[in-house]
């Protein structure tokens, strides 16, 4: 690959790149010399799971490990104690140091699944922040001023409305910014809701004279299977890394047919060309937008398990999907006569609520031995049935 394709690889769906001439200089000097340049992500373990959102900036990391980039992995366990408070309207719950160093372990699991590990150093900023010390850090807030804090958009709408802040909110992106120090990075890379706190990273770097400014690069954050909000488990339109590969291949095979592209730009291995080739087979009618679709869903799910465990999935979801067939492993659940028909879907884990079963119901999601559901009220008496919610979810129930 020439360096041209190199960067074109690097620069593909990016949001915005500071810097961009030193990552070029970077990426010669590799391919010229065999010279090896950083690439830091700091990743605080708030959450045990993470999702395909999150894979976005671990993609283009693996991207950079091809081109010479060696990453420089954070997990932000001292960090992690205060919170990142980007986009959040209130001060974070503080994490137990216990809770902190579980979601650690689960998080280098999920993350090695990308990236490779010979090309990879994981720090933990614990080691570096806490000998910091009290005259270390007051040095460190001494670089920047409340004033240009306050510029923030989170804390600007936060103190306008006169929502506290708390002062170790102000020292989450100065200490994010010393790990950038600490290590001398070269580039960071991060979600464009990151970018006070990569700025600061470059920031610090100046001001304690490391002798160079990181280059930093954002990602866009992904649009979730509803294609409008950010994929979120709080919204229900995620799908995480650790789902089971019936479940994921599913997932992705019921996004939109514009969607998928998107998730071929931000989550595929395969390359630009690839990719737009791909496209014109769609748009000439040589190639089904289902089929591109299938092989983005196996190519995902084949990531996180196995080639052998997406196919099981691919074939599960044509037997289910393209035969209307119900699948031959949904759980079965014993219920009392007269049950009501929402309670029986929360009590079979279709649905988190009795108010949400309803919601779905009088939205013609719900199905009993394959009906649609009209009747709200309905209550089951003795007998077998196929409960179901939308396209994937399916419990067996026996009424006694």
């Amino acid at each position: 690959m020439s360096i041209n394709e190199a960067l074109e690889e690097i620069k593909r769906a990016t949001a915005e790149i500071i810097g961009f001439e030193e990552i070029e200089k970077l990426v010669r000097r590799y391919y010229e010399k065999g010279e090896e340049y950083s690439v830091k992500l700091g990743l605080d373990p708030t959450a045990p799971d993470i999702h395909l959102g999150h894979t976005v900036i671990l993609q283009k990391l693996a991207t950079f490990q091809k081109h010479g980039g060696h990453i420089q992995l954070i997990i932000g366990d001292f960090t992690a104690q205060i919170g990142d408070p980007t986009g959040k309207s209130e001060t974070r719950k503080v994490l137990s140091k216990e809770e902190i160093e579980k979601n650690a372990k689960t998080y280098q699991e999920q993350i090695f699944k990308i990236l490779d590990p010979a090309k990879t150093t994981l720090y933990f900023n614990s080691s570096w922040l806490n000998e910091l010390g009290s005259q270390g850090l007051i040095a460190l807030a001494m670089n920047y001023n409340v004033a240009r804090m306050l510029e923030r958009d989170d804390f600007e709408k936060r103190y306008k409305s006169g929502t506290p802040i708390a002062i170790s909110e102000f020292l989450y992106p100065l200490l994010q910014g010393y790990d950038s120090v600490y290590l001398k990075s070269d580039i960071e890379i991060g979600g464009t809701d990151q970018k006070f706190n990569l700025h600061m990273g470059r920031h610090l770097q100046r001001a304690y004279g490391v002798g160079k400014e990181q280059a930093i690069l954002m990602m866009p954050i992904l649009e979730g299977l509803d294609g409008v909000a950010k994929m979120s488990k709080s919204l229900g339109n995620y799908i995480g890394v650790k789902e089971e590969p019936k479940e994921m291949f599913a997932k992705v095979m019921s996004i939109s047919d514009e969607l998928m592209w998107r998730y071929y730009e931000l989550l595929s291995s395969k390359s630009l060309k690839e990719i737009e080739e791909l496209k014109r087979g769609v748009e000439s009618g040589k190639l089904h937008p289902k089929k591109v679709k299938e092989d983005l869903a196996f190519e995902i799910t084949a990531r996180f398990h196995s080639k052998e465990e997406a196919q099981r999935a691919k074939e599960a979801f044509e037997k289910q999907f393209k035969k209307k067939e119900i699948p031959d492993d949904i759980k079965e659940y014993e219920l009392e006569d007269g049950v009501w028909i929402a309670k029986a879907l929360v009590e079979t884990n279709l649905e988190p609520s009795t108010s949400q079963a309803r919601r779905d119901i009088k939205q013609g999601a719900v199905r009993v031995n394959r009906e649609k559901v009209t009747n709200e009220q309905l209550k089951l008496e003795k007998g077998e049935y196929i409960l179901q919610v939308g396209k994937r979810k399916f419990a067996k129930v026996k009424v006694v």
